[in-house]
């Protein structure tokens, strides 16, 4: 994994090393947890949740791409509905699987999204801010920088990897760590 992390980062030392390393750590932990998986185990629902595998690794991705865009438009997809869903009780299902979400199709698009970010953390001015889009979770008129987003975006990870991790064990045993 050092390798891994080292890799990732090369070049660069620093916060944008640090973000870097952080983000390579969370991933990688979030593929291993999926590693070796069926298709079929990948969608199953062996804890009293409705999380499966694959749909916290589409979770992951999304709001992951929905950060990078927001850190370049200032525009997060989908934050238009947030209050709305939020006064109705609603929420958005993007854990929800369609029938061409793949394990394979799912990892592909997770590595290209974390390829843009990454260059997104070596490359941003990492001041760079927008006005958060209003939700009930984020006070109004705040602003989120870059390095704020980039951080969300590890907090993101690190949670639905941990989630994954307890819905692989209930599936097979198998643990990311321990």
């Amino acid at each position: 994994m050092s390798d891994l992390l080292t890799s990732t980062a090369a070049g660069l030392s620093g916060e944008r090393a640090t973000l870097l390393e952080t983000l390579a750590k969370h991933r990688m932990l979030l593929r291993h947890t999926v590693a070796n998986l069926s298709e079929a185990d990948a969608r199953r629902r062996p804890t009293a949740s409705a999380l499966t595998l694959a749909g916290i690794l589409k979770h992951v991705e999304g709001v992951e791409r929905g950060w990078v865009d927001f850190i370049l438009t200032g525009v997060v997809a989908g934050a238009e509905d947030w209050e709305r869903q939020a006064e109705a009780g609603d929420e958005r299902d993007d854990f929800a699987l369609d029938e061409s979400d793949t394990l394979e199709s799912l990892l592909a698009r997770y590595t290209e999204t974390a390829a843009r970010t990454d260059e997104l953390v070596r490359t941003v001015d990492l001041d760079l801010s927008h006005p958060l889009p209003p939700a009930p979770w984020f006070p109004a008129g705040t602003m989120w920088s870059a390095r704020q987003a980039f951080a969300h975006i590890i907090g993101e990870t690190a949670q639905h990897s941990g989630h994954a991790d307890i819905v692989r064990e209930s599936i097979d045993g198998q643990k990311s760590m321990g």
